[in-house]
C-alpha cells in the first residue's frame, strides 16, 4: 500500500478509472477485492470503478481511527495548528476546484451551477471551521467561597459519518470539517451511488497534513458497512444525513452502545406566498426552492401555499417560468435542472405524481419523464407543478425528493400557519411578504429549523442547519456543530487556605 502523499494526482478527475478505499493514510483495495461501477445519471455511462468496502474493511478503518485518536497526535495539536491544516485543505480544494466540480457532475448528473456552488461551499466550510475552532473553548464559572470551576471541551472520539447521494462533496465537508477541527477521528461512508468526491476529499485531507487514521473513507453498502459502523462499540458518535426511516433505524442501533447521534433527515418544506408579496420575486424564489438540485434536497420547498387573492397571478407566472427551465447537458452553464440520480428514484417520483392524479389533483406542467436528445440513457424528469391538492394526498404528505411541487390556496395568516405546520417534518420553510411584522409573527410560529424570508437560500457557513420533528436533531454548518463533536468536562477545584473536612472528624 502506497501513501497518498507519495502519489502524484492527475490534474483532471476524468483520467482516473479506479478509486480505492482511504484507510490509515493510504489508498487500498477492499479486503475481498470486490469493486463496483458508478455511472453518470445524465448519460447512463460508466464513470469509474470503486472499491467496495466489507465489514473487514470497516473494522480496519475503525481500528485506524481508534488508534489515531487514542495514541496519535492530532487531538493534541495546538488549535492553531489544526486550524492551519483545515485552511490547507481548503487551499488544495481551491486549486483543484474545476476537477472537483467536474467529478461531482459526472457522479451526480447535477447542473454546472449547482456543482460549482456546492463545491465552493465545501471549501468555505473548512475555512469557516478553521476560524471557528480558535474561539471554541471552555469557560470559568462562578462558585461559592474558595472554589473554582472550569470547563474544557474534549473531542468525543471516533465518529462514523454517513453521507447521502444528493450533495456528496458538500455533505462530506459539513461532517468532516467540524469533527477534525475539534480533534476527532472520522470514518466517512459515502453513498454507494456517489462516492467519488468524498474519496478525493479524504485524499486531500491527508495531502494537507492530517495524520494517518484521522480521516478514513470507505464506500460500501449501508446495510453492511453502515450498520457495522453504527453498532460498533469503538465508534463514539454517528452523524447521518438521509431519509427519516433510515435515521430511525440508525438511532435504534446506536442506542445499544449509547452513541452520540446527529440526524439530518427528510423534509416536506412549505413556502407561503402572502397577498402583499412581491409576486415576481416569490415566483423566482419558489422556482429555485423546488427545482434547484433537481428537487433532490431535504429542505426543498415542495409544498407551496399561495394566498387566494394572488393565486391566479402567481400560478400563471410560476407555470410559465417552470416551462422555460432548461434541462440537458449538465456542463452547459445555461442548464437549470440536472438529472435524477437513478432509475429507482425516477420510479419513486413518477409514482407520487400518478398517485396525486389518481387522488384528483391536476398536473399543470410536467408530470412525466423528459426525453432529451443525446441523453436518452440518462434519468430525467420534467419539472412538475401539481394543483388541486389537499393534505389527505400521499404526494402532499410524503417526501418525493424530485422536481415536483404541490400547490394550494389559503385565505388568511392563521390558515397558512396551520397548513405549513401540518406535517411530520420540520426542516425548511419560506415566507414571502413585504410586511415585516407578519414575517416575524409567522416565522415564530413555523415549526421548522430554518425559515427563509423573501429569500430562497437556506444554508451558508455559519448559519445553523437542522430540523424539528421527524426532520431530525442537531445543527450542522455552524459554531454550535462543534459542540456535537465534543464532550464538556467540568473541573472543580478548591484553593482555600484551610483543608476541607466535610465529615468533621
Amino acid at each position: 500500500m502506497t501513501t497518498v502523499k507519495e502519489q502524484k494526482f492527475e490534474s483532471m478527475a476524468v483520467k482516473r478509472e479506479t478509486y480505492q478505499l482511504i484507510i490509515n493514510g493510504g489508498r487500498q483495495d477492499s479486503a475481498n477485492g470486490e469493486t463496483y461501477k458508478v455511472f453518470n445519471p445524465a448519460t447512463g455511462e460508466e464513470v469509474a470503478t470503486v472499491a467496495k468496502a466489507s465489514k473487514e474493511d470497516a473494522e480496519l478503518a475503525i481500528q485506524a481511527a481508534r488508534n489515531a485518536f487514542d495514541f496519535g497526535k492530532w487531538r493534541h495539536f495546538p488549535v492553531n495548528k489544526r486550524s492551519r491544516t483545515l485552511n490547507k485543505i481548503a487551499s488544495i480544494m481551491r486549486s483543484r476546484f474545476n476537477e472537483l466540480v467536474e467529478l461531482e457532475i459526472l457522479d451526480t448528473g447535477k447542473s454546472l451551477a449547482a456543482a460549482q456552488g456546492q463545491v465552493m461551499q465545501a471549501i468555505e466550510d473548512f475555512e469557516f471551521y478553521a476560524g471557528a475552532i480558535v474561539s471554541h473553548r471552555g469557560a470559568v464559572n462562578s462558585m461559592p467561597g474558595a472554589f473554582q470551576n472550569i470547563t474544557e471541551k474534549e473531542p468525543v472520539g471516533v465518529c462514523a459519518q454517513i453521507i447521502p447521494w444528493n450533495y456528496p462533496m458538500m455533505m462530506a465537508a459539513w461532517k468532516i470539517a467540524p469533527a477534525i477541527a475539534v480533534g476527532c477521528s472520522v470514518i466517512v461512508k459515502p453513498a454507494s451511488l456517489t462516492p467519488l468526491t468524498a474519496i478525493v476529499l479524504g485524499e486531500i485531507c491527508i495531502e494537507a497534513g492530517v495524520p494517518e487514521g484521522v480521516v478514513n473513507v470507505i464506500p460500501g453498502s449501508g446495510s453492511v458497512v453502515g450498520n457495522y459502523l453504527v453498532e460498533h462499540e469503538k465508534v463514539d458518535k454517528v452523524a447521518f444525513t438521509g431519509s427519516t426511516p433510515i435515521g430511525k433505524d440508525i438511532m435504534a442501533r446506536a442506542s445499544q452502545t449509547l452513541k452520540r447521534v446527529t440526524l439530518e433527515l427528510g423534509g416536506k418544506s412549505p413556502s407561503i406566498v402572502f397577498n402583499d408579496a412581491d409576486i415576481d420575486a416569490a415566483v423566482d424564489g419558489s422556482l429555485f426552492g423546488i427545482f434547484y438540485n433537481t428537487g433532490q434536497s431535504c429542505e426543498a420547498r415542495s409544498r407551496l401555499y399561495v394566498h387566494e387573492d394572488v393565486y391566479d397571478e402567481f400560478i400563471e407566472k410560476f407555470v410559465a417560468k417552470t416551462k422555460q427551465l432548461k434541462l440537458g447537458n449538465p456542463f452547459d452553464k445555461e442548464t437549470h435542472v440536472g438529472a435524477v440520480i437513478s432509475q429507482d428514484q425516477m420510479n419513486v417520483i413518477d409514482g407520487y405524481v400518478k398517485s396525486a392524479v389518481e387522488d384528483g389533483a391536476e398536473v399543470l406542467t410536467g408530470g412525466k419523464a423528459a426525453n432529451l436528445e443525446g441523453y436518452e440513457n440518462g434519468y430525467w424528469y420534467e419539472p412538475t407543478i401539481i394543483a388541486e391538492t389537499n393534505h389527505s394526498m400521499k404526494a402532499v404528505k410524503e417526501e418525493i425528493f424530485g422536481p415536483v411541487v404541490v400547490v394550494m390556496k389559503f385565505k388568511d395568516e392563521k390558515e397558512a400557519v396551520k397548513l405549513a405546520n401540518d406535517s411530520e417534518y420540520g426542516l425548511g420553510s419560506a415566507i414571502w411578504t413585504k410586511d415585516y411584522g407578519r414575517a416575524t409573527r409567522v416565522s415564530k410560529q413555523i415549526q421548522a429549523g430554518i425559515v427563509m424570508i423573501n429569500c430562497p437560500f437556506s444554508a451558508f457557513p455559519g448559519t445553523p442547519f437542522g430540523g424539528y420533528k421527524q426532520s431530525g436533531f442537531g445543527r450542522e454548518l455552524c459554531i454550535e456543530t462543534l459542540d456535537l463533536y465534543t464532550e464538556t468536562k467540568s473541573i472543580v477545584s478548591y484553593y482555600g487556605s484551610r483543608p476541607l473536612n466535610p465529615f468533621n472528624v
